[in-house]
């Protein structure tokens, strides 16, 4: 088939009457929300919407609420038309490209908050960053007015606090999650890699090597989060530019933290190397 150009929609109320012109035909929707900055395991993401809804919208915005003072907001990677080239084989209906006043009206005051979920891993480093991301979340569902949106599973945790959020506010959209993509050398896919000096590129194999260690230690019989905490940190702590924000242990439903292992429990890691702040995680026993 032939690269199919997507409709470029820029407001809010286009992108309402198109869904509800869909959804009036019947046809199913379904919503990729991203920032941008588009790599193979975003477009993996387009291919699990495209094989389970009749029409795919992609969001490309670069939501300013979820991103701390010190963080890389002026700095995110931002290219709509390379963005736009790589959607066009996967035959994307709508990318929902919109400036920042269309999602944060003047005058916006109302914010969503998730508690607990929140509290630990990524929650703990960037206070309000998840606020952020729900509330970016929350507006590009009644935007796209979608039957279910896809999210990757590299941010474990952001998958889980949507879900709730979707779940507590009753949204009538089903949260997808799609497995992690990786480099040949397992490091998972992410926009920030691109900012990885070759040095740095190299030792951010510690990231899923360690994940693999803890691995290897639940799959031989070793239950107790201290032991799996350290075979992952001990392998990270190998590499000189390597800070760890966090290693962590928790349950894989509620996140709350465990000192052994008697159910699925997502084992997830932030690394810094020479700023350049990467996540991954593994999940301990089948879900």
């Amino acid at each position: 088939m032939k690269p199919t150009e997507p409709r470029i929609e820029t407001t809010v109320r286009g992108l309402q009457d198109w869904a509800q012109a869909e959804r009036c035909a019947g046809r199913r929707i379904a919503l990729v929300p991203t920032m941008g900055a588009l790599h193979p395991g975003h477009l993996s993401l387009v291919r699990v919407a495209s094989q389970r809804a009749d029409r795919v919208v992609v969001s490309i915005f670069v939501n300013p609420t979820q991103f701390g003072p010190n963080e890389d907001l002026a700095h995110y990677p931002r290219d709509l038309q390379g963005d736009v080239a790589l959607l066009r084989p996967l035959h994307v209906d709508v990318v929902f490209a919109p400036p920042v006043e269309q999602i944060y009206p003047p005058g916006d005051t109302t914010r969503v908050d998730v508690a607990e979920l929140t509290d630990g891993m990524c929650g703990r480093g960037r206070p309000g960053h998840f606020r952020g991301v729900t509330t970016v979340v929350a507006r590009l569902l009644n935007a796209a007015r979608p039957h279910l949106a896809v999210f990757g599973e590299k941010d474990y945790q952001q998958v889980a606090v949507v879900r709730r959020m979707a779940r507590d506010l009753c949204f009538d959209t089903e949260i997808v999650s799609a497995p992690t993509v990786r480099e040949p050398d397992g490091l998972a896919m992410s926009s920030r890699n691109a900012y990885l000096s070759p040095e740095a590129r190299q030792q951010a194999r510690a990231l899923n090597d360690g994940l693999q260690e803890a691995q290897a230690r639940f799959a031989a019989g070793e239950r107790n989060a201290r032991a799996l905490l350290a075979a992952a940190r001990q392998r990270l702590e190998k590499e000189p530019l390597a800070e760890i924000e966090y290693v962590e242990l928790r349950d894989a439903e509620t996140l709350a933290e465990l000192e052994y292992v008697e159910q699925p429990a997502v084992l997830g890691l932030a690394v810094r190397f020479s700023g350049a702040r990467l996540i991954d995680n593994t999940v301990l026993g089948s879900r």
